[in-house]
């Protein structure tokens, strides 16, 4: 749950209520009423209104700015692998790194029954 005064940033209109999406607005309250689809009320200094807008349709400005950040570090790490024809560096920044780690580590000793079971039952949610 975001904090009230918090900046945050409109990434969706799921309602199609005319928000201003990418503008950066301020939580100025909740809205507890479980009748209603709506979490909070922003304010958009730009655009002069207040707005009750689902939780789906704002974002924390600082987790944007991170997300940003890790995507820009990743094409740079490419483009040096690319420059430098590293393929091994290549091939993990284009792959999942959890699941290479995953692959090594089964590689490297068999697993029991039980080991397997354990693993599908916690993926499952079981």
């Amino acid at each position: 749950m975001l904090q009230l005064g918090e900046k945050v940033v409109i990434v969706a209109d799921r309602f199609e209520q005319q928000l201003p999406i990418g503008e950066y607005g301020y939580i100025i309250a909740y809205d507890r009423n479980a009748d209603n689809a709506f979490d909070y009320v922003i304010r958009v200094p730009k655009a002069n209104r207040n707005f009750f807008v689902p939780a789906s349709d704002i974002e924390c400005e600082d987790l944007l700015i991170q997300q940003e950040a890790e995507r820009v570090e990743r094409e740079a790490l490419i483009d040096y692998a690319l420059a430098t024809r590293n393929e091994e560096l290549f091939r993990r920044l284009m792959s999942n790194d959890e699941e290479l780690e995953a692959e090594q580590e089964e590689d490297a000793e068999p697993m029991t029954a039980e080991d397997f079971i354990r693993k599908v039952n916690l993926r499952a949610w079981i």
